[in-house]
């Protein structure tokens, strides 16, 4: 048992190292920004620990210093975080029988987190374990950015391009590590088809609802195919 808990860190590890170098970038920039806000490193420790939500903590700081009121920051959270619907549905049966690592799990499963352990045949706990260090790296990061950003002058402009970086970098490496690329070409399809139809504002749920259904339409084909 101890000898496969080794060998479940050590993987974790090696396949989180792109999530590392994106988070501690990202998590510097979410603290820096917090702290040119007027808010300290206990405010970066609590969101990075309790929220955990890239984008959406970064947005958290707007609507934290222009007062919004709980009903606006719910329904921006919503909006924001609406794709995690779809893929917690995709990992059902993924974490079944997960036993107490579930809840964690489910907290935990941010867009490069997903993307790690969607694709592996690791064990729950292998998932559990990128997981917690995934975001590790994310809280290390926020702060460390807050406590430079509280003594350090820093320029943020341009910071918030480290999450759109960490995603290629993500994306080129499921891309080489595995042989089955349709996926990700239908993932890119419906993205730039729905970003045509529907506009920067507003295509991030429609891409994910027609990506989910593409797969889900591709899964049941395959299987006819079999039977």
């Amino acid at each position: 048992m101890h000898s496969e808990l080794q060998q479940d860190l050590k993987k974790a590890a090696r396949d989180s190292l792109p999530v590392l170098a994106g988070y501690i970038v990202l998590g510097m920039g979410f603290g820096i920004l917090l702290s040119t806000k007027g808010y300290g490193v206990l405010w970066a420790l609590a969101m990075s620990v309790l929220i955990y939500a890239g984008s959406m903590q970064y947005l958290a700081i707007d609507l934290l210093a222009g007062g919004a009121s709980l009903l606006s920051a719910a329904l921006t959270t919503l909006l924001v975080n609406a794709r995690h619907l779809f893929y917690g549905i995709s990992m059902v049966d993924r974490y079944k029988g997960a036993g107490r690592k579930k809840p964690y799990l489910i907290f935990a499963l941010t867009d490069e987190t997903y993307s790690l352990v969607c694709n592996t045949e690791g064990s729950h706990c292998y998932c559990f374990l990128v997981s917690l260090l995934n975001q590790i790296y994310w809280v290390a990061g926020s702060v460390l950015g807050s406590l430079l950003g509280g003594i350090l002058p820093f320029s943020t402009e341009g910071i918030d391009f480290a999450l759109t970086a960490l995603f290629v970098t993500v994306f080129v490496e499921q891309w080489k590590s595995t042989k089955e690329h349709l996926p990700a070409v239908i993932g890119v399809a419906a993205s730039v088809l729905c970003l045509l139809v529907f506009g920067a504002d507003s295509f991030l749920i429609p891409s994910m609802v027609l990506i989910t259904v593409t797969l889900f339409a591709l899964k049941f084909l395959r299987k006819e195919v079999r039977a």
